[in-house]
């Protein structure tokens, strides 16, 4: 039998959250629900969109489950702010997990989770509440990944790592075996970090400069 499920956000992570639930997740989406002051329409996705202040009133949490469907706006501080809204609401927070991820840490998983296709996630791995794992990642053997985080798509962290609450880490970032990063760190997209990363930390990788010679100089392309 399907649960009903209603999704925090109307915006693009909100229609992918009702596009992943809808088709690979024993739940059926009924409704979203924003903060009345960003009510610009009462639809979405061809499905009715309430205030977050009213919600209890129309879905309640005795036969809804919630799904808070944001980014890592403001250090995945927002992220966190309504998940701890939904619970104090008495909501069940839903995860969604893809069938094309690879799971082998006995579903160490916690709430509010968003993993997606493609990712490995091996044994004895712990993750924690309302973290994103977007597609293509490998999160290591006896890795944690503490609550409120968000990993982008081709990320490598390697066995033994822990990261802190509230961390961003960009696209193919690696990580070496065995370190901690702290809380509220932001390693950016193609970093490498062989050490501990201390809390509130920032990790810009190098960017591709443009070369002097221009492309039509090349002569094998």
């Amino acid at each position: 039998m399907k649960k009903y499920l209603v999704i925090f956000g109307a915006g693009d992570i909100a229609q992918l959250a009702h596009y992943y639930f809808s088709t690979d997740s024993n739940y059926k989406v009924v409704a979203f629900t924003v903060d009345a002051a960003y009510l610009t329409s009462t639809s979405f996705c061809e499905l009715p969109v309430v205030a977050f202040e009213e919600l209890v009133e129309h879905y309640p949490p005795e036969r809804y489950e919630l799904f808070i469907a944001l980014s890592y706006s403001k250090l995945n501080a927002l992220r966190k702010e309504k998940y701890l809204a939904g619970k104090a609401k008495g909501y069940k927070l839903a995860s969604f997990i893809s069938s094309r991820a690879t799971i082998l840490n006995e579903s160490r998983i916690g709430e509010n989770c968003f993993i997606l296709e493609d990712n490995t996630v091996q044994p004895f791995v712990t993750i924690g509440n309302n973290v994103t794992l977007w597609s293509g990642n490998h999160i290591g053997h006896h890795s944690t990944l503490m609550d409120h985080c968000f990993i982008a798509s081709h990320v490598v962290i390697s066995g033994g790592v822990e990261v802190g609450q509230q961390c961003f880490i960009g696209v193919n970032a690696t990580l070496r075996d065995h370190i901690k990063i702290g809380e509220r760190c932001v390693i950016g997209a193609g970093a490498l970090l062989l050490a501990d990363a201390e809390p509130e930390g920032l990790y810009v990788g190098a960017a591709t400069e443009r070369s002097k010679v221009p492309s039509t100089k090349l002569r094998k392309i």
